[in-house]
């Protein structure tokens, strides 16, 4: 058997060969990130025959799909390993200064042990799945910074206007701001151009009633009069900036859910977890028979205590780990947060935590770990979800 340690960076990477005894055969050597660098690796491994060689590199970032990815189509055996399972073997040395000559060969040692979880690269419409999930994260996150962003300036030049609609950025609000969000613009306003624009997103809730409000917080407003057309500026380019990516967010669930369907998962089976979340949990879990036990499960999603030891002291915090895919674990968050309150029996659980005095979000993160037991069950049985009113 021969073994290939590969360290990832962005523009080279570092491999080392040793054999099943832990012998160096070729000492580390770089190689460039691009498909003549590749070869350099390859010439190297041209000795050996495909069967006996197994390449190992740590998952880090995105920077290591494209190697795995070439290597894998040649007919290599390619194991992707969490990065602190290599940083546990560099504490087995005396020396634990960090240095990339030896990485390559750790990552080598770690395979050779053999005492490795694997990342693995999902199945390519697991893999997807999860670059669509990601992505839709990223912009969600970026169009609730721009929400921040407007309630700023509205707290600056209208701070009355959060009292007019229920929701800042329901559809009839949101036509406001795209058209007259300072005070000054609203009573520059004809009466009748108001109504038209509150007419078709508030499906002809809000008419003249409306406006007349609008107009009379608007005269009344105590915001600042200085640099008001600035503020109608960003304001205006912030809306769009909004609509543009709810849009974007719209197509990518939309292609998230036809792909979900195709696979035929039961995940939505359980109380909390819609299209959306699905999605995500399956993408990050990929292959569920990874995992021996929900406890790994946890782990790797973060969702699991931490642990304090010293001599004989041995303490768990309540406090997640945090550890493992934050994607998976703010999808977690976001199904238990909902079933807390409408599952039958995680709102039991939930309740009973919070009756023994434990804080919402200690509770709530009880109610994480539970969730994370039915999706292990749910993933690992292919079946739909069943309440256990009497859970402990």
């Amino acid at each position: 058997m021969v073994i290939v340690g590969i360290d990832i960076s962005k523009r080279s990477h570092e491999a080392a060969i040793i054999n099943e005894k832990g012998i160096l055969l070729e000492k580390p050597f770089r190689f460039l990130n691009h498909t003549e660098g590749l070869q350099k690796l390859l010439d190297k491994l041209r000795v050996y025959s495909i069967d006996e060689v197994s390449c190992g590199m740590e998952a880090t970032g995105h920077y290591w799909l494209p190697v795995y990815s070439k290597l894998s189509d040649l007919g290599y055996q390619v194991h992707v390993i969490n990065p602190m399972q290599t940083d546990s073997y560099r504490n087995m040395y005396i020396r634990k200064s960090k240095n990339d000559t030896r990485d390559s060969f750790l990552i080598a040692e770690v395979i050779r042990f053999g005492r490795f979880s694997e990342s693995g690269m999902p199945p390519s419409i697991l893999y997807t799945l999860r670059e669509l999930s990601r992505n839709r994260f990223f912009l969600i996150d970026m169009r609730s910074d721009l929400k921040r962003k407007i309630v700023t300036l509205l707290d600056q030049v209208f701070p009355e206007y959060e009292t007019i609609f229920s929701n800042t950025f329901g559809a009839t609000s949101i036509a406001i701001l795209a058209e007259c969000p300072t005070p000054e613009e609203i009573l520059q306003t004809d009466a009748t151009r108001l109504c038209q624009i509150i007419e078709v997103p508030s499906r002809k809730r809000f008419g003249m009633k409306k406006v007349e409000e609008l107009k009379e917080k608007a005269s009344k407003s105590f915001g600042i009069s200085i640099s008001t057309d600035v503020f109608s500026v960003m304001i205006k380019s912030y809306i769009r900036h909004i609509q543009f990516i709810t849009e974007q967010i719209d197509i990518l669930e939309v292609r998230m859910s036809e792909i979900l369907q195709e696979l035929g998962t039961t995940l939505t089976s359980i109380t909390g977890i819609g299209p959306v979340l699905a999605t995500t949990i399956l993408s990050e879990i990929g292959d569920i028979s990874r995992f021996s036990s929900s406890c790994k499960l946890a782990a790797f999603s973060g969702v699991d205590p931490t642990m304090k030891q010293s001599g004989e002291y041995n303490g768990i915090r309540n406090r997640m780990s945090k550890r493992g895919s934050p994607y998976l674990r703010r999808a977690i968050w976001l199904a238990a947060t909902v079933a807390a309150h409408h599952d039958p029996a995680l709102s039991i659980y939930f309740q009973k935590k919070r009756t023994e005095g434990k804080p919402y979000m200690t509770a709530m993160g009880h109610v994480c770990r539970k969730m994370v037991s039915i999706i292990y069950a749910v993933m690992r049985d292919n079946k739909v979800y069943q309440p256990v009113i009497n859970m402990e």
